[in-house]
Parts: structure tokens; sequence; C-alpha cells
């Protein structure tokens, strides 16, 4: 298949990576690390849209604590000039502005994707497949649109769309008719129930005109942003520009809740947010007795533990539903219950282990 030769990827990759400490640390987050491959997450994502969009059409969105890891990282894959540091942490609306103004100083008829880069999808084909029905129809379309992920089990940890019935001329499109924020567990097994709603994977699709109309109505600030952004270097326009840019908040919150039309089509592929130590055991090889481990690990009388070593070996005797994680300055021991608390201990770590 021909690359769409109006479409570009932007890659959003800036996590702080607390909630995958000891591995991942505030200059090597999540993004940055082989955690189910041989490759690391962003790499993972860039080579997955590579033959949908033209290779110099794919751009990464990291900071500046990030850009050196980030750039060494994609080495051989993307050219430095399309790694970009935000000199200043403002949320994913100002992240969206960011890459629509990039996009838009370089093709104004361009139709872009703006995607994160730490999920974790195996079936590429079927993913480049949709990306590619995903800019086809927002080349045609003032629609925003995202990707839907039809829900494995009744999830607190996503955000929710509504989806109402399918668009007229947008094969395989339905319209989004409102977001929601992560409900409560019974709320979540009403939504799971009716079968109208999908979790939000954080995966947009559109057109510069379109989303520039959006900003112009719902943050002025944002669509100025993306009309004065210049072509070439855009360092010192971010330097002046960027860290007061306005609304700090996340894309939804900004312009999809408020955006008059939002189409979604439900993904064809696996997803997976990879959010939590426990997202790994579907990854990770395991025993008769339920360990999921990587590395030098042995268990005896041990079960539903997950433990990753990068070294040294961890032994588990008589222990259930541990997280263990070895790295050569640090280890986690943690109940699996308790691996959304692991950012309560940013504040108490010695900062070298950060």
């Amino acid at each position: 298949m021909k690359e769409f030769l109006h479409g570009y990827v932007c890659i959003m990759a800036g996590g702080s990576g607390e909630r995958f400490w000891p591995m991942s640390r505030q200059r090597t987050p999540k993004h940055l690390l082989k955690l189910l491959s041989e490759r690391t997450l962003v790499e993972e994502t860039v080579r997955r849209v590579e033959g949908v969009v033209p290779p110099s059409h794919i751009f990464v969105l990291t900071n500046t604590a990030q850009l050196e890891a980030t750039r060494t990282a994609l080495a051989g894959v993307l050219p430095p000039g399309q790694v970009v540091a935000e000199p200043a942490k403002r949320d994913t609306a100002c992240a969206a502005a960011l890459a629509t103004g990039l996009v838009r100083a370089r093709d104004p008829q361009a139709v872009m994707a703006l995607l994160p880069a730490d999920s974790f999808i195996r079936n590429s084909a079927a993913f480049a497949t949709q990306l590619r029905a995903g800019l086809l129809r927002a080349s045609k379309s003032s629609s925003l649109l995202t990707f839907a992920i039809k829900p494995r089990h009744a999830s607190t940890s996503f955000g929710y769309l509504e989806m109402g019935g399918a668009v007229e001329g947008g094969e395989g499109f339905r319209r989004v008719v409102r977001f929601v924020e992560k409900p409560d567990a019974a709320t979540a097994a009403r939504y799971l129930a009716s079968g109208m709603f999908a979790w939000n994977a954080g995966m947009f699709v559109w057109s510069v005109d379109a989303f520039l109309a959006e900003a112009e109505k719902h943050a002025p600030a944002l669509a100025a942003f993306v009309r004065e952004f210049p072509g070439g270097d855009p360092a010192a326009f971010l330097a002046a520009h960027f860290p007061t840019l306005e609304p700090r908040v996340s894309i939804d919150y900004a312009i999809m809740e408020k955006a008059a039309s939002v189409e979604t089509m439900l993904a064809e592929f696996d997803w997976d947010d990879v959010g939590l130590w426990t997202s790994l055991p579907s990854h990770l090889t395991e025993d008769a007795a339920g360990n999921s481990t990587r590395g030098n690990v042995v268990a005896v009388d041990a079960s539903r533990n997950i433990a990753v070593s990068n070294g040294r070996v961890i032994a588990l005797v008589g222990v259930n539903d541990l997280v263990v994680v070895e790295t050569p300055d640090a280890i986690l021991v943690c109940h699996r219950d308790k691996v959304g608390d692991i950012k309560q201990l940013m504040p108490k770590l010695p900062k070298d282990v950060l």
C-alpha cells in the first residue's frame, strides 16, 4: 500500500516514568525501556507507522530532559531533527497544538495522527490499515477522530467513549456521544454490559484545518500558537512561547469534549497501555503457579508473583502476589494490589535513583 503523502504522525513521548520505577526513571521513562521486546516502546511505535506515512512525516515530541536519550533510542530510525523537545511540561492540549503547528507549517493540507509512545500493539498490520483509514477519513471530514478499544473488563483505570450510530459516508466510524472520565466500579460494569462504551486510547486523527477550527472556538491561545508556528527549526519559537501556553489541561478537556463532531473507529488490533507492573503478566513467561517472570528468577512455593531481573538473581520462596523488580541500583518489593501507589515513593527516594 502507498504511503499517505499528506499524512503525518506525531508521537508523544514525554512521560515521567514513575509507575514503572525502578526500571523507569525521569530521564529514561517507560517508553525508553525494552519492557516487552528488544526494542523500546517508542521505537515500536515509530516502526508501527512506517509505510503509512513517509519517513520524513514522523515526529516524536519529548521533553528537554529526555531529548538526548530519545534521540539515542531512535538512532538509525529517525533523524535527530524529527525528535522535538517541549521546553516545559504543559499537558496534552499544548502538546497537540505543538504537533499540529509543526505539521501545518510543513503542509497546510495535512492530516495527522497524534499517538502515545507507550502503547503496546502486536498486530501492526491491522493497526496500519486502520490508521490509514483514519487519515483518509480525516482528509474528507471536519470531524476529529479517535480510536476506541473494546473493553475487556470493567476497568476503572481508563476514560471511556460513549458511542452512537454509524457515520454516513464514514465506513467503520461511529459518532462519539460523549467522553466520560474514569468511572467507579459499578459504573464501569454498567458501561461494559451496555456495549455502547469503549476505552479511550488517547489516539487521535484530524486535519490541521479541523483542529485549528475547533481550537479557535474553544482554546484561542492554542489556535494562535498553531497559526504562528514557524517553518524550519522551531526551538527558538518554542522557548519563547510554549512555557506559558494555555490551557494547561488534557486535549480531551480542551478540545475533544467540546468539538462539534467527533467520530471513532473500534480498534481491530490488540492494545495495551502497559500502565502498571500488573499489566505485564499477559506479555511475560508464566509458570504453573502463575508467576510471571523475566530474567534470572527462581521460585519455590511461590505463586502469582511478578518478578523482573535486570542482572542479579531474584529468588522467591513462600511468597505470593508480590511485584519484585531488580536493577543495578534499586530493588522494588510491592504487593500486586499496591502498584498504583508506587508514585507515592517518589518524594521519599534519593534523587540519584529518580
